[in-house]
């Protein structure tokens, strides 16, 4: 009886053993839940903690990346409207030619509506130029942005042009571009006075333990660039107080020659700033994609990488695993085969 027991108990562990490299073969993973994994549990964990991490930044820089390459594209834009109109129409601008001043007028007014559609743009259903305040546009009436509160103000201002009052009225249209007040600024409640908009941070992603990114550009302010210049401090409101002003004009105000021309000189500076600022704009936002690529491939490699070591802890040779179960399963059978010959002994047989 005691060999049958012994037999039996053998026979149950190989029944074991064989229910575990079944299982292995069948899943490719040598057990079912981390705490089967003994001495080796603290270092999976680590691992497979470390990886989520570095999943969630490559998400993260991802997501930033997808938005800043459409931000990309709308500076693109805007700032082939500006430099045409830095670049082009205001240099054409000229008393002794008042006949072009209606058609550059209403080129700047078309310019303005596309300013404010671009200054929505999206990536992902989140508005772009917005900062934290995604789900809103940060120009709400964007196609009439023409006839916003900031342009006819600046344009009321223009059309007062007469002689020798060039300075004073670009100073009303600077005054008028700085007014962040509801009702006067053609921005969301979140840009006005008041608003967390105007004093909110640079939008940031953060790509590794400690480590954070800017990116974000709102129109209230500029994101990386310093306007220069004849600027209301940032190129939003330059762009929009040129193109206004611009728009503003009439043949009258070309009647005194001089004056015409100083102010036409001060809207061309404040579009020139503007430009610039947008180039500074982009090429920091370059620069900024090329570290949150170059980080997003550190973090895949180095996920690469801690797979690997997870699946050396985790998973079986399969090759190895099948040798074994044939292994096993050769001296399972061996055992059932002796322990049925010993259950037919009779006393006689087995004492002789």
């Amino acid at each position: 009886m005691d060999v049958l027991t012994r037999l039996d108990r053998d026979t149950a562990a190989l029944r074991l053993r064989l229910q575990t490299q079944t299982r292995q073969m069948s899943t490719g993973y040598k057990a079912e839940v981390l705490g089967d994994y003994g001495t080796a549990q603290p270092r999976l964990f680590n691992l497979k903690a470390d990886m989520a991490r570095r999943d969630a930044y490559a998400q993260s820089i991802g997501q930033a990346l997808a938005r800043s390459q459409a931000t990309q594209t709308a500076l693109s834009r805007l700032s082939e409207i500006a430099r045409k109109f830095a670049d082009d129409v205001a240099m054409k601008l000229d008393a002794n030619d008042v006949e072009t001043i209606p058609l550059y007028a209403s080129q700047a007014r078309q310019a303005l509506v596309e300013v404010g559609q671009l200054l929505n743009a999206q990536a992902n259903g989140e508005y772009l130029f917005a900062g934290s305040d995604t789900n809103t546009p940060p120009v709400p009436d964007a196609s009439n942005l023409d006839s916003s509160a900031w342009v006819t103000q600046i344009m009321a201002a223009v059309q007062g042009l007469g002689t020798g009052n060039a300075a004073a009225v670009n100073a009303a249209t600077l005054a008028v571009v700085q007014d962040d007040s509801a009702g006067v600024s053609p921005f969301s409640a979140y840009f006005q006075t008041g608003g967390a908009g105007l004093a909110e941070p640079q939008r940031s992603v953060q790509t590794a333990d400690g480590v954070t990114l800017g990116f974000g550009i709102t129109v209230a302010r500029n994101g990386a660039a310093v306007s220069q210049g004849e600027t209301a401090g940032g190129w939003v409101r330059d762009l929009i107080r040129g193109l206004a002003s611009i728009a503003g004009l009439t043949p009258v105000q070309a009647a005194d020659r001089d004056t015409f021309r100083d102010f036409v000189t001060n809207v061309r500076n404040g579009l020139t700033s503007a430009s610039s600022a947008l180039a500074d704009e982009s090429g920091a936002l370059g620069l900024t994609e090329a570290r949150l690529e170059a980080t997003k491939t550190q973090h895949e490699t180095m996920k690469t990488s801690l797979t690997a070591q997870v699946s050396d802890i985790e998973e079986v040779d399969l090759a190895e695993t099948l040798t074994r179960l044939q292994a096993t399963r050769s001296v399972l059978e061996t055992s059932y085969t002796a322990i049925g010959k010993l259950g037919t002994l009779t006393l006689a047989q087995f004492l002789g």
